[in-house]
């Protein structure tokens, strides 16, 4: 389905070494944030104490963030498991203060505004399960670029492996970057947005990559750069289309979904745009300089023997 078409093609890889400069820097940027605040790491990598209290009735879980962020708790991850009326909540460590005294203190407080509330659990998280945690995500993260790599360099040719895997990256390391910059905080809820970014990106490079190889054994007459062109411009429309869509659904979580989905949704919205962006004039550009051409993508058809078009058709030995 399309929306509308680009009956000229607009010269995209024009624009693909400024682009991929501008690219560049805001990379180097993110890179230098990572390094110099690092992320704003949540209970769920730091450690802290985990609260799971009953209430007689539905829990209004917005009451019960405020009632918690009341006591001084600026990143309190409070959310509702198995019914409506479990609530868990998340504390991070404070110094000076021990978990059952901060969960004590916690109880007080909802006890206060609610006096049929009743604590069914309390323990403390420590340090090394948010390093578990960090090592699993990169794990994962390693995992789904070499698999990205294969499923590219088997689909298509090796070059756009490396291509979509540079731009992929390239998406996830600015995702961190406006963390890291913002410190907004960074959960496992984040991580996994992060995770669908790069499947999501790389979606959009298997299309484009993929009218590249058809406009390749369509146009013969036409050279890289016009075939990477037309091939983009080919897929405008399928691109708004799409992406409208997702970023309607993905900001309706932004807005509505309370603030267990802020920072998910924000990492989507981010990994969206530069995955649209890094799709058009990272993976493509990349593609285009490392020598991309039809003889990669296109097997030359088999002679047949005594194909009059054969040069060595009647030869003798």
């Amino acid at each position: 389905m399309e929306f509308f078409r680009i009956k000229r093609d607009i010269p995209f890889m024009k624009y693909a070494l400024v682009l991929n400069a501008v690219s560049f820097i805001t990379f180097a940027l993110a890179v230098f944030f990572l390094f110099s605040r690092g992320l704003h790491l949540s209970v769920e990598f730091t450690g802290g104490t985990v609260m799971e209290v009953a209430y007689t009735q539905a829990a209004d879980i917005g009451k019960v963030r405020d009632t918690v962020s009341g006591l001084g708790y600026a990143d309190v991850i409070v959310q509702n498991f198995g019914t409506s009326r479990d609530v868990m909540i998340r504390l991070p460590v404070q110094k000076g203060v021990t978990s059952a005294q901060q969960s004590e203190q916690v109880l007080g407080a909802l006890k206060a505004s609610d006096p049929g509330v009743t604590l069914r659990r309390t323990e403390f998280v420590g340090p090394q399960v948010g390093e578990e945690l960090v090592h699993g995500g990169l794990m994962a993260l390693g995992v789904v670029v070499l698999g990205i790599v294969i499923y590219l360099a088997f689909r298509f040719e090796w070059k756009f492996g490396v291509a979509a895997v540079i731009a992929n990256l390239h998406d996830v390391v600015i995702i961190l970057g406006f963390f890291a910059f913002f410190q907004w905080e960074f959960s496992l809820a984040v991580l996994a947005g992060v995770l669908a970014v790069l499947g999501y990106s790389v979606n959009e490079s298997v299309v484009i990559f993929d009218r590249i190889r058809e406009a390749f054994r369509k146009y013969r007459k036409m050279d890289t750069r016009e075939v990477i062109d037309h091939a983009i411009t080919s897929t405008m429309s399928r691109t708004i289309i799409t992406h409208a869509s997702t970023e309607a659904v993905v900001l309706s979580m932004f807005f509505f979904g309370g603030p267990s989905l802020h920072y998910f949704a924000l990492a989507l919205t981010i990994g969206i745009l530069f995955g649209i962006y890094s799709s058009v004039f990272v993976a493509a550009a990349i593609a285009m300089w490392l020598g991309v051409k039809r003889e990669d993508l296109v097997k030359a058809p088999a002679r047949k023997e005594g194909d009059p078009n054969d040069p060595n058709a009647g030869a003798t030995v």
